[in-house]
């Protein structure tokens, strides 16, 4: 669609320069390490991420915007065959889409294979609005994969996708950053939204705590599935983030690139 890239790449900028701002000024936790060679690394990643997608683009042109458009031409899809109001559509593929992506989550936490490949994004010792681009070039191009089929099989509007993957991206770095929302505002949002206090549970090194937490962006799936857990069992402040076993080596780029091939 016209313009799709400029707009989706403005939002993307505006809100990371956003929450890293208010990351610096009011932090929930001290970091571990310096935000410098974090940030290399995790941008390092997220470039990595970048080229695999291109790549995958030439071998299949039409990802999920592109599916979404193709699907329509080609009268494909769940949607496209009841031809329901547009804007119970709209909802319907934004809610689906989000719990698969809560499922999707889920099962990379259970399935070995794919958990050597999600643990690249738990690895990260310090836990801000970068983590929520650092996940291994694997796992986003499989992610994606899994995208196009489920907009082929649903066939929703492309602007539908376009807001979520807006949505997505946008939630995932809120409930990712370092800062200090009021606690009541917290209750208030995590009603609906995932918020940092929220997703950092599932960052602790404590395997019942990282397997709790799912959501990126609805909060509702979770409560649902009965994977909620409100608060760490030691506090936001004492918590360790990231996996039991590791060090300072995360901040590594080569080292994060490999790590689900070498053996822990």
């Amino acid at each position: 669609m016209e313009n799709e890239t400029v707009i989706r790449l403005s939002i993307f900028l505006g809100l990371f320069a956003l929450l890293a701002t208010l990351e610096t000024l009011a932090p929930r936790r001290v970091r571990s390490q310096p935000r410098s060679s974090r940030w290399m690394t995790n941008w390092g990643i997220t470039l990595a991420n970048t080229v695999t997608l291109r790549l995958i683009a030439f071998a299949l042109p039409l990802l999920a915007v592109g599916a979404a458009l193709d699907a329509q031409a080609q009268g494909w899809g769940l949607f496209n065959l009841l031809n329901g109001p547009v804007w119970l559509e709209f909802a319907l593929a934004v809610l689906i889409l989000d719990f698969a992506i809560w499922l999707q989550h889920l099962i990379t936490h259970k399935v070995p294979l794919l958990w050597r490949l999600h643990q690249v994004h738990h690895a990260d010792v310090d836990m801000d609005v970068t983590t929520a681009i650092r996940f291994h070039p694997i796992e986003i191009a499989l992610s994606m994969l899994l995208k196009v089929g489920l907009v082929y099989l649903l066939g929703p509007a492309a602007l539908a996708v376009i807001v979520f993957e807006i949505l997505l991206n946008g939630t995932a770095m809120f409930n990712h950053a370092n800062i200090r929302l009021p606690l009541g505002l917290d209750r208030i949002v995590r009603r609906v939204l995932v918020t940092p206090d929220m997703h950092r549970v599932h960052h602790s090194a404590h395997r019942a705590e990282h397997d709790s937490n799912y959501g990126f962006a609805l909060s509702i799936w979770d409560r649902m599935f009965g994977t909620y857990i409100a608060q760490p069992e030691a506090g936001h402040d004492a918590m360790q983030v990231g996996l039991e076993w590791q060090d300072a080596r995360p901040s590594r780029l080569g080292w994060s690139l490999t790590l689900p091939f070498t053996r822990k």
